[in-house]
């Protein structure tokens, strides 16, 4: 699909204008493009469907295993090696419209992943996790399909979180290991939706 001059100019405008700057900018180019606008809203409430589902696994993984504080786990997570995306394009200061929607959908494919290890920890909720990796893995084609609409390239960042699941050493690390992918994954969710719901305030 074409896509109008004026889109290209906004969207080149968004790489290196602050978010702060962004807030009171009238932008009537991004937020006259309907279908912009309407992919931005489906997946704000995708975004918010998969948080939920995350959080439903939180709490099975409290109920079952009594992890429930990340503060009580702190000191076994440094032997775990579980990293947390990096979504450092969608804040503020260094929001870059390419740079955020690719971190998006490295990051989903880093935690379709890692989940893996979440099913092998909680077998009697298959059908949730395998749910939430599906959900992953498509909110993911969603935003490179509107890349890809918008002629916005690609931006490949390095593959080190992108790699096998982790080993755990005991069943105690695997279920504190499950426990720092899931809240990792909530919080970038949290994360990659200010950045959705901030280009729909625009």
């Amino acid at each position: 699909a074409a896509v109008p001059a004026g889109m290209l100019a906004l969207l080149g405008a968004l790489l290196w204008v602050p978010w702060r700057a962004l807030d009171g900018a009238p932008l009537p180019e991004l937020s006259g493009d309907q279908d912009f606008q309407l992919f931005l809203h489906k997946n704000l409430e995708f975004t918010r469907k998969i948080k939920g589902d995350v959080a439903a696994l939180q709490r099975v993984v409290c109920d079952t295993f009594q992890l429930c504080e990340e503060e009580e786990l702190l000191l076994v997570r440094q032997d775990l090696g579980i990293a947390q995306a990096p979504l450092e394009q969608c804040h503020g200061r260094t929001f870059q419209a390419e740079g955020c929607f690719s971190q998006i959908c490295a990051g989903l494919r880093a935690y379709h992943s890692s989940l893996a290890a979440v099913l092998e920890l909680l077998p009697g909720h298959a059908g949730l996790v395998e749910t939430l990796q599906l959900d992953a893995a498509n909110l993911s084609s969603n935003i490179q399909q509107q890349m890809e609409d918008l002629g916005l390239a690609t931006v490949t960042f390095p593959a080190e979180d992108r790699g096998p699941p982790p080993a755990f050493s005991s069943h105690f690390h695997h279920q504190v290991g499950g426990f720092f992918i899931l809240a990792n994954f909530q919080r970038f969710l949290e994360t990659a939706y200010r950045a959705l719901r901030h280009l729909a305030r625009l």
